[in-house]
């Protein structure tokens, strides 16, 4: 899961203390008020009475020579709408509320200092310092663990894609092998991330929230996992075909295969000594070679005890980090790789992260450790993992568009 904290809003609800989720009033949507948002739809309902006032002074005689653009309305037979239908999204995917209610983690299974407030309690400092911890033989060992009980929970997630499902029930999914594996579903709560998984279709690059929305055949999607267990996160992610349609279209294939590659050709530089401007440089020649580029928004990160901390990976080419790779230093690299232009916009629920374009989008995630003498694949795919590659379509067009 790449680095990137939403802001937070209050919830509008009169006296309430909460953080707004992602719930918005159906009827401030449907006349274009922006940022009404609430904690729950209890809260909702208690101050239906003093909200409603907004939307009579919105439908006032101004507003009937100005009204609002056309929304999606609730579906009577399902109950799902789109909760941000005036949004300009920049490809065909919607997102598909309501969002079901958060899963519960059961109270014996340790969990991080966020799981209640949603505020990692990291120090500033600490996160924003150039130092990069190297991890002792038990910690290291602690890293092996989870990273490999990750591997278990993505490969058991990327078993139960096919069309049909929704995102919500792979959420579902991983959220039920993480809590029988005694670990805590890192992204849940963290910065109020609403759900335990992501989970990016087509053109979402990352940070997806799972949904009603069905997968189709001809979909690709991203599972990004990452659990916490005895004291440490392990984080994992890989694109997958959704159905025969998505193997069979060259585009899709194209992407998805370009940043397999680009984390392979990355990894492959990961020993005592490289710097961490490098892997980015790799990664965008790989990239271009295969008429694709490469997201500079997000970054690879550091992970351990802490689920983001130093140092930071970008995986584009000239880039300015700091620092090199030390024995025993934890850290992923996760390149977003586009058909298109490079630049992202985020939706209204200010996690979800698309291409500026509403092109495709493709990454892959390993966790790694600096050995002695080069780098160990903690999150390393397993001879029986779903998904892998294919083959990729013999001609490549250039890269559309570098901005």
């Amino acid at each position: 899961m790449a680095e990137e904290p939403p802001k937070k809003r209050k919830c509008l609800g009169a006296d309430c203390p909460n953080d707004a989720g992602t719930l918005q009033c159906p009827k401030c949507l449907t006349l274009g008020i922006k940022d009404s948002f609430f904690c729950s739809q209890d809260c909702f309902k208690k101050n239906w009475n003093t909200h409603k006032a907004i939307h009579k002074q919105e439908t006032s005689i101004f507003r009937q020579f100005f009204p609002p653009k056309a929304v999606s309305y609730v579906d009577p037979e399902t109950n799902y709408f789109n909760p941000f239908p005036n949004f300009a999204f920049t490809g065909p995917l919607r997102p598909v509320y309501p969002l079901s209610p958060r899963r519960e983690v059961p109270k014996h299974i340790p969990r991080p200092d966020y799981s209640e407030d949603g505020i990692p309690k990291y120090n500033r400092s600490m996160v924003r310092s150039n130092k990069i911890e190297q991890l002792d033989a038990k910690a290291q060992d602690g890293m092996r663990k989870v990273c490999r009980l990750a591997r278990e929970v993505l490969d058991i997630a990327a078993a139960a894609l096919r069309p049909g499902i929704t995102t919500d029930d792979i959420d579902e999914i991983v959220h039920n092998a993480c809590i029988e594996r005694n670990s805590y579903p890192s992204p849940l709560n963290y910065n109020h991330f609403p759900k335990s998984v992501c989970t990016s279709l087509n053109e979402v690059i990352c940070h997806g929230i799972p949904d009603k929305r069905i997968l189709l055949d001809g979909d690709i999607i991203n599972l990004d996992v990452t659990l916490y267990h005895e004291g440490y996160h392990g984080d994992l992610n890989e694109t997958y075909y959704v159905g025969d349609k998505a193997k069979a279209d060259p585009d899709s294939v194209r992407v998805v295969e370009a940043a397999r590659e680009c984390l392979e050709e990355a990894i492959k530089l990961v020993k005592p000594g490289t710097l961490f401007r490098e892997f980015g440089n790799v990664i965008e020649a790989h990239a271009k070679t295969k008429g694709c580029s490469v997201i500079r928004t997000y970054v690879g990160h550091g992970i351990n005890s802490l689920f983001h901390c130093p140092p930071n990976i970008p995986h584009y080419a000239k880039n300015k980090a700091v620092g090199e790779c030390k024995p025993g230093m934890t850290f992923t690299i996760e390149p977003m790789i586009a058909l298109g232009k490079y630049r992202d916009v985020t939706w209204p629920d200010n996690w979800t992260s698309t291409t500026i374009d509403g092109k495709r989008t493709a990454q892959f995630e390993h966790t790694l450790l600096v050995t002695e003498t080069g780098v160990e694949i903690l999150t390393a795919r397993k001879a029986d993992s779903p998904g892998g590659p294919i083959p990729m379509p013999e001609s490549q067009p250039k890269v559309n568009g570098t901005n």
